[in-house]
């Protein structure tokens, strides 16, 4: 008779060789580690080899590899061994092929993608393990000549376009040539415990969802020169159902946004238990507009969706210019020329608690509608602001006449500088409760702690 303990070890036996067996090691497909040689060609056989297979693990053990773009396919795990660093190529006109245009299109295709793992239509996908993505993208510039900014042809470390049921865990990230993460028109995704530091070039964000639904990102720390988690909708997709929790993220411009690119709704996202503090950056800063960062919760509609349901929580915030900024414009912008004209957006239903913000710039949090079309339904409980302070007459715009209505230009506080509230500015909002909060100045402020404009179902207790 067998023995309990015989059909435990046989069973184990069989899930270990059952792991071991869906493993293609990319050393067995001739890529070689700490080659000067780039080994994309030996890394994509052996993803196209897993794929073909039912799908499986693609294992890349310690070393570097020094690799061009990777197209990730359906049913495959991408995994890192600890110690091992994939090393992006540094000829981007070689290396990064430009992958067409989705069906889904975005303001960012201008003439298609490109990224060092890429994937599109893709089921079932995962970036995972111990070990590191270094883009080296110090430096580098767009080699789409005729094409301005973000979407000129520098490569995103990773981009997944239209895909479902996707992983990225644990691994390490630094270097992008421009954004780190780019993860458009998915849905089913979970980030969780990536640690990022993104210093190298121009709109070196950290982690951007654009048009995706139910995703989770937990238990990061990040890092980035630009924007460090954020919200877009760069097409015509809603971001909804996004939980953002347990991170640490410094920016030097905007943490946790909401935006700019709106052409989408927002609609059930929370944001809980995160730290926002100054970047660990030092002689790696690119952008050069404020040294602690600009704003540290952001929520935006300016191109014609909706933002709906949006909860803040227990958040902690330490060094930034402006704690929070809650802006409804009308830039109405297109996502590609041939779309038409945006109408004006909506922004409703903000409930934001137990925020804790020191240390904090002057420029002041505001809650800003526009005259045509006011935020609804804010309410602020347990925050605790307080400003650096040591201001005097002239060093802010002095009254609210005098802040300008700017509906078209780009979202930002940097617009206004400092404005004539030390603590929180509100313009053009309909129904907005505020529960004990205060503001304070570590030296002497002028300003008024509260203005508001153009309000009305103001409700303030304690």
């Amino acid at each position: 008779m067998m023995t309990k303990s015989f059909l435990i070890s046989v069973a184990a036996f069989l899930v270990c060789f059952t792991a071991e067996a869906s493993d293609f090691v990319v050393t067995d497909y001739g890529v070689r580690a700490d080659s000067m040689d780039v080994q994309t060609k030996g890394i994509q056989t052996a993803i196209d080899d897993c794929a073909s297979k039912g799908g499986g693990r693609v294992v890349v053990p310690a070393g570097k590899y020094l690799t061009g773009e990777i197209i990730l396919r359906s049913n495959v795990e991408f995994y890192l061994d600890a110690g091992a660093v994939l090393l992006g190529s540094r000829n981007l006109s070689a290396d990064y092929p430009m992958q067409p245009r989705n069906v889904f299109r975005s303001l960012k295709d201008t003439k298609g993608w490109n990224a060092l793992i890429f994937a599109a239509d893709a089921k079932n996908i995962s970036v995972t393990g111990q070990g590191m993505i270094d883009g080296r993208g110090r430096g580098a510039r767009g080699w789409l000549q005729d094409v301005a900014g973000d979407a000129n042809g520098r490569p995103k470390n990773i981009l997944f376009v239209s895909c479902s049921n996707v992983c990225i865990e644990n691994i390490s990230m630094c270097n992008s040539a421009m954004w780190n993460i780019h993860l458009l028109n998915c849905d089913n995704v979970r980030v969780r415990g990536l640690n990022i530091y993104n210093h190298c070039n121009g709109n070196n964000d950290g982690i951007d969802i654009d048009c995706c639904r139910r995703v989770t990102i937990a238990d990061c720390i990040i890092d980035s020169d630009d924007d460090g988690i954020v919200l877009k909708a760069t097409g015509k997709g809603d971001c909804r159902d996004i939980t953002i929790s347990n991170c640490i993220v410094s920016s030097y411009a905007n943490a946790i946004k909401l935006g700019t690119e709106t052409t989408g709704d927002f609609r059930n996202i929370c944001v809980t238990g995160c730290v926002i503090t100054p970047s660990r950056s030092k002689d790696d800063r690119i952008l050069k507009s404020t040294p602690s960062g600009i704003t540290a919760l952001s929520i935006e509609m300016t191109d014609g969706g909706t933002v709906d349901g949006v909860s803040i929580n227990n958040v902690v915030i330490r060094g930034t210019e402006c704690p929070l900024y809650v802006r409804l414009a009308n830039r109405a912008r297109k996502h590609i020329p041939e779309a038409t004209e945006p109408s004006i957006g909506a922004m409703r239903n903000i409930f934001i608690s137990n925020v804790t913000a020191y240390e904090t710039g002057n420029f002041c949090s505001s809650i800003t509608g526009i005259d045509s079309a006011h935020i609804q339904n804010v309410c602020l409980s347990n925050v605790r602001f307080e400003n650096k302070g040591n201001l005097k007459w002239g060093d802010y715009i002095a009254e609210s006449k005098d802040v300008v209505a700017d509906e078209k230009g780009y979202p930002q506080p940097t617009v206004w500088g400092n404005l004539p509230a030390r603590g929180l500015f509100i313009r053009n909002v309909d129904g907005i409760t505020l529960s004990n909060v205060s503001f304070s100045s570590i030296a002497n402020d002028p300003r008024e702690a509260i203005i508001t404009d153009k309000v009305t179902g103001f409700v303030i207790h304690n």
